[in-house]
């Protein structure tokens, strides 16, 4: 089982980020297979021109094509999701999401921000054909706080059992799909098979 971590905040340090962590070692617990990518790592060129053949980009579709799911978190500015993340998914094939769970998470400065997961962020990633789209997750940025020096960040307990439950839905969503098999591997097995008339 594998998922794809999306990360949309430009910053290296960001609560968004804090979630996506969170999210990935919770997975890793349960045995999923988790690969991580930041909008940041691309390169801005990438992205800003659309180089749909970008190396950075074509390895991105690669795995997000081979990922049973999807777990994006982002920063809300002015109302909405992350402009680098928009063009990063802008980048992606029409139906790239089809056959995949999807679970948003979005931080911002305040819950006047909370509606932008459903009027922002979804409606795109819906328009990739996300098979599940689950309810997602908005955490007020004062639900996260930075530990002092290396200490890893601290979640209100509220905003952690949300987490802990979105993540739990996931994860059973991800069970409950159909897992698709490697052709190549289908049709050796076929070829090797015994048949009897």
């Amino acid at each position: 089982m594998l998922v794809v971590s999306l990360g949309g905040s430009p910053s290296l340090r960001s609560r968004s980020g804090v979630l996506l962590e969170r999210s990935k070692q919770w997975l890793q617990r349960q045995g999923v297979e988790v690969v991580t990518f930041q909008v940041r790592d691309f390169p801005a060129e990438d992205l800003l021109h659309a180089r749909f053949d970008s190396p950075h980009v074509l390895h991105f579709n690669e795995l997000v094509g081979k990922a049973d799911g999807l777990v994006v978190a982002t920063p809300v500015y002015k109302a909405s999701f992350s402009g680098a993340l928009k063009t990063l998914l802008d980048l992606l094939p029409e139906r790239a999401l089809s056959n995949k769970v999807v679970l948003p998470i979005a931080t911002g400065g305040s819950i006047a921000h909370m509606l932008a997961v459903d009027y922002a962020l979804k409606p795109v990633l819906a328009s990739l054909k996300a098979q599940e789209m689950l309810q997602g997750i908005f955490a007020d940025d004062s639900q996260i706080a930075y530990g002092e020096g290396s200490h890893a960040a601290q979640l209100a307990p509220a905003l952690e059992q949300r987490l802990e439950n979105a993540l739990q839905e996931f994860h059973a969503f991800l069970l409950r799909k159909p897992q698709t098999h490697d052709p190549a591997l289908l049709m050796q097995s076929l070829r090797s098979a015994r048949w009897s008339i």
